[in-house]
């Protein structure tokens, strides 16, 4: 039951409790589980997207690009835990989705526009990940299976919707717990070969090549590959509201993702040589680290680690996302004050973005491009950067829990970087779209 009165940062807000054979037992969330749910959860497709827009930057700058959005995006994380504890702990209650909370301090206006960017968030995602994850996966079939000719891309995003959501909607919260826990295991592990293998193809001298300027249009991606927040809330309410387990869960949770996109990055940027790779490829080719490290270069068994580290750190993100969509729906109906069942719930969540997986193949790349900066700004920081900045106004006798350093300086940095990032990148839509208008109508242009 929740606590009324905040207790001291050192303990926590809130006790699960759940009787087993008319035993009360105390079933809590454990570190490890929510650090590796956020570990999950950041290392997704997005990282197989990263190398596609870094490729022209180079080594130095693209890494210095990654450290930098990592530490904006961990600010972001302890925000957010942040605001939920105190909400949770003001209004006395063990869960609340990231929507209630927006609902509850901005009003309904707030709530709209927080809904809105957090579906497109979600199902942008979503479809570069059942898109991509069907593609690896009947791929990896058509080899075991010899087959001579491709299976068709529907049945690749169909079985790893059916495969991977089935397996969220009937399994117990312990057992997949457990297994997110081993999946990111065999996540870690099989990168760390990859590595092993790749560092061999390694040339210092492309570590030389940099390209400051062509660092910002990679940030969107980068700003994707390391997104984790949705799963925030849902740590918050596993960890019992303990901001010292809560504060080190998020921290590691998104490190450790970060050191391996570091490291990924410079192996497949120290590996490929920008200017050849573009000189031998027609016009409008994308960047595909699988199908360079796949050619026979790194090996057979680089080939084999590689596929497998893909599929399952598009499973461990999928499984974060996927939890984060149903936690939104879930509040909406608790908003309503309307009962819904987990199968009208899970269709709500896998079959809009099965469809558009299914209908273009190509979606991956561009969902994970173009659903960045916008909705992460707004998610991340501008929405959770206002609601901490009202209640820290209301709360001056020293209640209020804090997790992010320097108040509300840091507040307004946050709050300016995201503003800043969303401009550029509406410029740059608005200009693709004037570029492409005489192509796109021929009529206008006359």
């Amino acid at each position: 039951m929740p606590e009324k009165n905040f207790p001291d940062q050192s303990t926590r807000l809130f006790s699960h409790l759940k009787f087993d054979r008319e035993q009360l037992n105390h079933q809590p969330g454990s570190l490890l589980g929510s650090t590796a749910l956020i570990t999950g959860t950041t290392i997704g497709a997005g990282i197989l997207a990263l190398p596609a827009v870094t490729l022209p930057s180079g080594v130095l700058p693209s890494n210095v690009a990654i450290c930098l959005v990592w530490i904006y995006t961990l600010l972001s994380g302890l925000l957010i835990a942040e605001i939920t504890v105190n909400v949770m702990g003001m209004e006395g209650i063990a869960h609340i989705g990231f929507l209630a909370i927006v609902e509850k301090k901005l009003g309904n206006l707030g709530a709209r526009i927080a809904g809105a960017t957090y579906l497109f968030e979600h199902y942008a995602i979503l479809v570069a990940y059942i898109s991509r994850g069907g593609d690896i996966l009947i791929s990896t079939f058509a080899k075991i299976g010899n087959l001579d000719q491709d299976l068709p891309h529907w049945l690749g995003t169909t079985t790893f919707t059916i495969l991977f959501g089935g397996m969220l909607y009937w399994g117990k919260e312990k057992f997949l717990e457990k297994l997110n826990n081993v999946l990111v295991g065999i996540v870690i592990v099989s990168f760390m070969g990859i590595l092993f293998l790749g560092v061999g193809h390694v040339k210092s001298s492309l570590f030389l090549f940099q390209n400051w300027p062509a660092v910002g249009g990679a940030i969107s991606v980068i700003c994707v590959t390391l997104f984790y927040q949705n799963v925030v809330p849902l740590v918050v309410s596993q960890l019992e509201g303990d901001i010292s387990k809560i504060r080190k869960s998020i921290i590691i949770g998104s490190g450790i993702p970060m050191i391996l996109f570091l490291a990924w990055n410079t192996v497949i940027l120290g590996s490929v040589n920008f200017q050849s790779w573009q000189i031998n490829q027609p016009n409008g080719s994308i960047f595909d680290p699988l199908e360079v490290l796949q050619s026979g270069e790194a090996g057979e068994v680089l080939a084999i680690i590689l596929t497998v580290f893909s599929e399952f750190a598009i499973v461990t993100s999928f499984i974060g996302f996927v939890y984060g969509l149903i936690d939104f729906f879930q509040d909406i109906y608790r908003l309503k004050q309307v009962e819904i069942s987990r199968l009208p719930i899970f269709s709500l969540v896998l079959l809009p973005p099965l469809s558009l997986g299914t209908i273009n193949p190509y979606i991956f790349f561009i969902a994970i491009e173009y659903s960045g900066i916008l909705t992460i700004s707004i998610l991340g920081a501008i929405i959770p950067a206002i609601i901490s900045w009202q209640e820290r106004e209301k709360l001056t006798n020293g209640i209020y829990q804090s997790l992010i350093p320097g108040g509300k300086i840091t507040l307004a940095m946050m709050i300016i970087i995201a503003v800043t990032l969303m401009t550029k990148q509406i410029t740059e839509i608005i200009s693709l779209i004037q570029i492409n208008i005489p192509t796109l109508f021929p009529s206008i242009s006359h």
